[in-house]
């Protein structure tokens, strides 16, 4: 009696972590369809605190979160997070969509594509 009422505490706990994390990036993408791109962020913290046992969520987390980027002008953050996609998850169907999203962004002049920053000094006047 005792192993049976241990078990199905632990399906239930199961059962509700993936409840709350399906709630949560549910809630991003109604967010994201709104313009809500605070609520998105928000949301998908939650899903990455409850979703740490479970690494198949993370592709489709990092590429909602690069489109959010994107839409708030964070063209550099959103093309990190996309080359982070591609780099940790290369045969993802997200993976594949981050690398076209990447190339978008290229044609669209937002990206220099692989070319370095040049830093150059500001000459400024002494302050005496």
């Amino acid at each position: 009696m005792r192993t049976l009422i241990v078990l199905t505490m632990a399906a239930s706990v199961v059962g509700c972590t993936r409840w709350s994390m399906d709630h949560h990036l549910n809630n991003a993408y109604r967010a994201y369809d709104r313009g809500d791109c605070a609520k998105v962020m928000l949301e998908l913290s939650q899903v990455d605190r409850t979703s740490r046992a479970r690494p198949f969520i993370h592709p489709e987390v990092s590429l909602l979160r690069g489109q959010c980027l994107e839409r708030q002008k964070l063209y550099v953050d959103a093309a990190q997070t996309y080359q982070y996609l591609i780099q940790q998850y290369p045969r993802n169907e997200y993976a594949y969509r981050a690398q076209a999203r990447l190339q978008t962004l290229e044609k669209l002049g937002h990206l220099r594509g692989s070319e370095a920053a040049v830093a150059s000094p500001v000459s400024t006047t002494p302050w005496r």
